[in-house]
């Protein structure tokens, strides 16, 4: 018999647009939790302005509206002109408008700059999301998703410590750090090219895997709205954290700094693993993991005690880290390859509205309840989530489990 040599998939991480697109995706954390362990040195520097408390507050979220507002339009954009363009132009602005915060000379006129932010980090993250979509299809693309949250967490671990170190010198230091985005453009510009839609690859890719769900936008729109309370709950960390140290009598700045790092250090070491445990578990045991680990990370952090802060935001990170593969992984599943830049702006929208609104949520009840009632409460919406997650996971595997005993049977 004739042998046949089977040529071995490329690992993702050796291909140069992969790497391009993983150092684009540091830029997601980098746009809202970076300056986070200044928030209480700018909510000082600023105590004249009657409205600081939630000026100051806002600043981290605030680039969050403008991503929900212009990432479906981004979306659109990337699908009828193109990705490359729009990535590019997005980067530049991100770097702009990120460290304009360093000069600006209010809290108003650096809130206006961080609206600038958000459209910036709408366009990266839509062309990024349908890039991968275009180049990768089946393993490739699994395993990018999770070096992509991997990214975005050990990013996040060395920005938000340079930030906590910058703070103490002074609150405005910290937006310095938007400008090392520039540092990635000659490399983007190099290797991301223009997707070809009708090429013979083109095609062939598109037939390896169905090219999306008869019913994907209602597959969407859940999605965007599991992703949307997730990212509500995550974001107590870079917004509320701050304020829970400080009233506790933590130095704010610097612990606030090493917590966070501690989130991002493990999420990026838990997102290393995702493909794996998503290969053994599935979508639905990979969000009962996740969910679970937020709720053990928030009960940890009502103990109020050191050890428990860096376990608790180290819990959450790694939660936090399982979930996020997910939502991308299925949307690209499910959404038509020429809708791709759409369903990545929804996607995109769906995690920044979540961001936003966390603030809005968190403020009048942390008022009512308290950091460690808040922190109780959001836990135990966590379990339930991850309960119904376990449910699912046991239904699929017991389906499973009959189907191969049904076909061993006949």
């Amino acid at each position: 018999m004739k042998q046949v040599h089977v040529e071995p998939e490329q690992q993702v991480w050796k291909d140069p647009r992969a790497i391009a697109l993983l150092m684009a995706a540091t830029l997601t954390v980098m746009a809202n939790a970076t300056i986070s362990p200044a928030l209480a040195g700018l909510e000082e520097m600023f105590r004249d302005d009657p409205n600081v408390l939630w000026l100051s507050r806002l600043l981290v979220s605030t680039p969050s509206l403008t991503v929900v507002i212009c990432a479906p339009l981004a979306g659109v954009i990337a699908d009828r002109y193109g990705r490359r363009a729009l990535l590019l132009t997005g980067v530049l602005l991100f770097a702009v408008m990120g460290s304009a915060g360093m000069i600006l000379p209010d809290l108003t006129s650096i809130l206006m700059s961080r609206l600038g932010l958000g459209i910036a980090v709408a366009m990266v993250m839509t062309a990024q999301t349908a890039l991968i979509g275009d180049y990768f299809v089946g393993n490739q693309r699994s395993s990018l998703m999770g070096l992509q949250t991997s990214a975005r967490n050990f990013g996040g671990f060395l920005f938000i410590s340079m930030a906590g170190l910058l703070a103490v010198t002074s609150p405005r230091l910290p937006f310095a750090i938007y400008g090392l985005a520039l540092l990635m453009v000659p490399f983007l510009w190099r290797y991301i090219s223009e997707p070809v839609k009708h090429s013979a690859a083109a095609k062939k890719a598109a037939s390896a895997e169905d090219d999306g769900s008869p019913a994907w936008v209602w597959l969407l729109a859940a999605l965007a709205l599991l992703q949307m309370l997730t990212n509500m709950i995550f974001f107590l960390m870079p917004t509320q954290l701050p304020f829970f140290l400080d009233a506790h009598g933590y130095d704010s700045a610097t612990m606030t700094g090493a917590a966070l790092g501690a989130l991002m250090l493990t999420g990026g070491t838990a997102a290393l693993l995702y493909g794996r445990i998503k290969a053994r578990v599935g979508y639905s045991g990979a969000f009962t993991l996740a969910y679970g680990f937020m709720a053990i990370g928030l009960m940890l952090l009502t103990l109020q005690q050191t050890w428990s802060v860096f376990l608790g935001t180290a819990a959450m990170g790694a939660g936090y880290a399982l979930a996020m593969p997910n939502f991308p992984a299925i949307a690209l599943q499910v959404a038509p390859s020429s809708r791709r830049g759409m369903a990545g702006g929804v996607l995109t929208s769906s995690v920044f509205l979540g961001q936003f609104l966390s603030v809005f949520v968190s403020i009048p009840l942390i008022a009512a309840v308290g950091f460690a009632g808040t922190f109780r409460i959001v836990a135990t919406a966590l379990t339930c989530m991850a309960l119904i997650g376990l449910l699912v996971f046991i239904w699929r595997s017991v389906r499973k489990a009959a189907t191969a005993f049904v076909r061993m049977e006949n």
